[in-house]
């Protein structure tokens, strides 16, 4: 057994079942998983909870279970142990990172605030705990409208990292604000042309689109949101149909809480600017397995770390942003 794959790599007995075998393991140690709505179906199946990666950390603070085991990507395991720094997080994947994470380094954030002393810098979840440590506050993509908004007039907001977001939220509270040049390889790579011909094939489809996609995906949109924003508005329209813009994985649990209702994943955009076949998965969420999650229960690892010194200051923008969203009643 080793982890040096950056998951346990460790041989599963022959002709197990792999999810008895979990929920068996779970009880026994007492641990929950928690699983983003852009998992495979399979490990949805097994979650404890199924969220957004803000809800499901703010969920492993709620619980007494003293191991969490996050099905998601990097940084949703360090927000969960900034969150909760008395319990054991794990991970099954270190590699399942984050394209829009990665498109802002800690460094490179640092050099924008020297160089641009009195900047209020706004961050995303979707960030490192690094970054999230040189951040004023924390916003969630339901939440960033209403706190950018909130912010004082006078303020020289840095937005990051996601440049779709960032002009969505500008341009709907008419804020200027620097964006940071980043974006989710997911969200990025939807096709205009290819929601367009859904539409004509699908007149009465109403279509779901996260705001991290461009703009010219969110301008054909019925509602523009978070996961959990989309899924609510799936769950209350009277629509039989809809064509959804975000990792096909929230399929799953609209499918789920909408018997009866269509749901068509939006087609990706190919290198060449034609309309991709079938759906645009997340390559950094697929990687967390069933297997992968029974060996991280069993040896319980990898274990998600933060540097203390670096948690306690990011732990803050996260607090800012609670309390904000407070005040708000958002």
């Amino acid at each position: 057994m080793n982890v040096e794959k950056g998951f346990v790599d460790a041989p599963i007995e022959e002709g197990i079942d792999l999810k008895q075998a979990i929920l068996q393991l779970k009880k026994e140690k007492n641990a929950a998983i928690l699983a983003h709505y852009y998992q495979k179906k399979e490990i949805q199946e097994v979650a404890d909870f199924i969220g957004d990666s803000l809800a499901l950390a703010r969920i492993a603070q709620r619980l007494d279970n003293p191991i969490i085991v996050m099905c998601g990507v990097h940084f949703m395991g360090e927000t969960a142990k900034i969150l909760c720094p008395d319990k054991k997080v794990l991970l099954p994947d270190v590699n399942a990172g984050c394209s829009l994470a990665d498109s802002c380094k800690a460094e490179d954030l640092k050099k924008v605030k020297e160089e641009n002393p009195g900047l209020t810098v706004v961050s995303y979840v979707n960030t490192t705990a690094d970054v999230k440590a040189l951040t004023d506050v924390v916003v969630t993509s339901s939440n960033a409208l209403q706190i950018v908004d909130a912010l004082p007039k006078d303020a020289r907001i840095l937005f990051g990292p996601d440049r779709n977001l960032g002009s969505y939220v500008s341009a709907r509270t008419g804020r200027e604000m620097k964006i940071w040049d980043g974006a989710c390889h997911v969200h990025e790579q939807f096709s205009t042309e290819g929601i367009v011909a859904l539409k004509k094939e699908h007149p009465g489809a109403k279509v779901l689109v996260h705001p991290e996609c461009k703009k010219s995906i969110v301008i054909l949109a019925d509602k523009v949101g978070s996961t959990a924003a989309l899924l609510k508005y799936a769950q209350q329209s009277d629509a039989a149909e809809f064509i959804v813009a975000t990792e096909p994985g929230i399929i799953v649990e609209m499918q789920k809480s909408c018997p009866g209702k269509t749901f068509i994943p939006a087609p990706p955009e190919t290198s060449e600017g034609t309309v991709g076949c079938g759906c645009n998965d997340c390559a950094y969420m697929k990687l967390n397995t069933l297997e992968k999650l029974y060996n991280t229960l069993k040896y319980e690892l990898p274990e998600v770390k933060v540097d203390e010194e670096v948690a306690a200051k990011a732990i803050k923008p996260i607090e800012k942003m609670l309390e904000m969203s407070e005040q708000l009643g958002i």
